[in-house]
């Protein structure tokens, strides 16, 4: 019998850890930005938790609507907001009128 990696035999995480590694990130992440020293959090990091937050993002607003808000009104500027959906946008290579399709799209409609 193959014995399963070690991974495949962990323990599911508990809530608790995960909320305290969401927190870690964002304590860190507000921490470079005071400084002024973004490149404090890794490429790579931000890429898994970009990627994760869009995901489950995307799987709430198929299941529950479109009032599903991505973060807390003035919690991000204007700037900020545009700068990553254009990043977004480009990652996916879609165009504006790939967007315009989605950005208009009815509620339950795939």
């Amino acid at each position: 019998m193959r014995r399963k990696k070690s991974a495949e035999r962990a323990a599911p995480r508990r809530k608790g850890a995960t909320r305290r590694e969401a927190q870690d990130f964002c304590a860190a992440a507000r921490a470079a930005l005071k400084r002024g020293e973004p490149d404090a959090i890794s490429d790579r990091r931000l890429q898994q938790v970009l990627t994760a937050a869009a995901k489950i993002y995307a799987a709430k607003v198929e299941r529950r609507g479109h009032d599903v808000a991505p973060f807390a009104p003035g919690a991000v500027t204007a700037t900020e907001t545009v700068v990553t959906a254009c990043g977004l946008i480009r990652a996916a290579d879609l165009n504006m009128f790939d967007v315009a399709i989605w950005f208009h799209r009815p509620p339950g409609i795939e």
